[in-house]
């Protein structure tokens, strides 16, 4: 049994540091990522747990690394921890989809059921008749759930193919029609009433 421990743990010492360190960095850079992305968002107040959170793990991981960096090997988790970190931040924050997103939409028929049908789904959308450069356009803006801008796009798309669609987060607003419901939303409004 004392041969099989003794064959195992120099394994166990050197890939067990080299996993906690790849997965520390892998969780710390995933929480940098969402802390930066809500501090652009205007979510302040919840950015000081998180770089708390960040810098206790990374500071696991370096002390890890900095007494085990002894080959390339060792360089290429850190690195490669790093990456994943940096792309399992964004796929959480697509996930959670914190926020709102102006939609602009700009269509070439002056009268159209777009505004209808995206008014029956239930999202507040403010209609302009304008002049583009072919002619007569509606322009259409509504601000949604960033969870909401798949539908409103899909819709949009259905019935308005060759429609002008721009898309932007919107930072803050307040009062107007908006859609309040599911997670991001209540998580959200809790956020900011923390402010």
């Amino acid at each position: 049994m004392e041969i099989v421990n003794n064959l195992i743990q120099p394994f166990l010492n050197n890939y067990g540091t080299l996993v906690l360190i790849f997965i520390a960095r892998i969780f710390d850079v995933s929480i940098g990522t969402m802390r930066i992305i809500l501090m652009a968002r205007g979510y302040r107040s919840i950015a000081p747990v998180l770089g708390f959170f960040e810098v206790l793990i990374w500071l696991v991981a370096i002390n890890s690394a900095l007494k085990h960096f002894d080959g390339a090997i060792s360089y290429v988790v850190y690195a490669a921890g790093f990456a994943t970190g940096n792309y399992v931040g964004m796929l959480l924050e697509e996930k959670i989809a914190i926020g709102y997103q102006s939609v602009r939409i700009i269509t070439s028929k002056v009268v159209s059921a777009l505004p209808l049908v995206l008014r029956q789904e239930g999202f507040g959308v403010t209609q302009i008749d304008g002049i583009g450069m072919k002619g007569p356009i509606t322009l259409l803006f509504t601000v949604v759930p960033k969870k909401d801008v798949k539908k409103v796009v899909e819709t949009v798309q259905l019935f308005e193919p060759n429609a002008f669609i721009t898309i932007e987060d919107v930072k803050q607003h307040l009062s107007g029609f908006s859609v309040h419901n599911g997670f991001a939303q209540k998580f959200a409004s809790l956020i900011a009433k923390k402010k």
